[in-house]
């Protein structure tokens, strides 16, 4: 009996160490947050960038480093149109505190997409289509607030959140992953640190803070908005 009770409990604790292993933790961080860039831009009337206090400064939101090739370097950044569509000016700043300037290469307002362009080549995350469902453990990284390259996790709330009311083309990620002001244009990974969407938006009628209802641009939109640009 103690033997049989012995093998029994090896075994569930290697059933229970997979699941444990298979949800997010450090190394999501460790695969995801080298391709994760606070995006810096200055709009016209306002002095420099920054999220909140002094006033006079546009805020500040995030951005993810792409390739449509695997394990490349890449120059180019996905980021929310917002963010920078009335940009007078693009700084990046990288999870090490290197500074960029980054020019606007294309904006998409229908779909709330941006690209920026380097002169230097990064890590990148892979931008490509991948199958995931209902349930799955999620992380954004982000710069919410401007405090730099943070991650917040959960699940996947829903998939293929049509007309919301966010932009004229629409095709969002649901998740309650914590995303606040500063992060549109932040990643939104698998436990494996794979590219999934782009934040875009926080649902809340009332304050702009976190209410658990926060969406995604989906990767396949991304894909198919990307390769409309001049030089995807």
């Amino acid at each position: 009996y103690c033997s049989t009770m012995r093998i029994g409990l090896l075994l569930a604790t290697i059933f229970f160490s997979d699941i444990i292993a298979a949800d997010h933790g450090s190394e999501t961080w460790r695969r995801a947050h080298l391709s994760v860039v606070s995006v810096m831009p200055t709009w016209p009337g306002y002095e420099r960038p920054g999220f909140g206090a002094p006033r006079g400064t546009a805020p500040e939101g995030s951005g993810i480093i792409y390739s449509l090739t695997e394990n490349s370097l890449s120059n180019k950044i996905l980021t929310a149109a917002h963010v920078v569509d009335r940009a007078t000016k693009v700084q990046i700043q990288t999870h090490d505190l290197q500074r960029f300037n980054a020019k606007v290469e294309w904006v998409d307002i229908k779909s709330d997409i941006a690209i920026l362009s380097i002169d230097s080549k990064l890590t990148s995350l892979l931008l490509t289509d991948i199958p995931f469902s209902p349930g799955e453990h999620v992380c954004a990284l982000a710069n919410p607030f401007g405090l730099g390259i943070s991650m917040s996790c959960g699940v996947i709330s829903g998939l293929n959140r049509t007309d919301i009311g966010f932009n004229a083309i629409e095709d969002f990620i649901q998740t309650d992953a914590a995303v606040n002001p500063g992060s549109s244009g932040g990643a939104l990974v698998n436990s494996e640190g794979r590219l999934l969407g782009m934040i875009a938006a926080i649902f809340t009628k009332e304050a702009d803070i976190d209410a658990g209802v926060n969406f995604a641009i989906s990767a396949s939109l991304l894909m198919a908005r990307v390769n409309q640009s001049p030089n995807p």
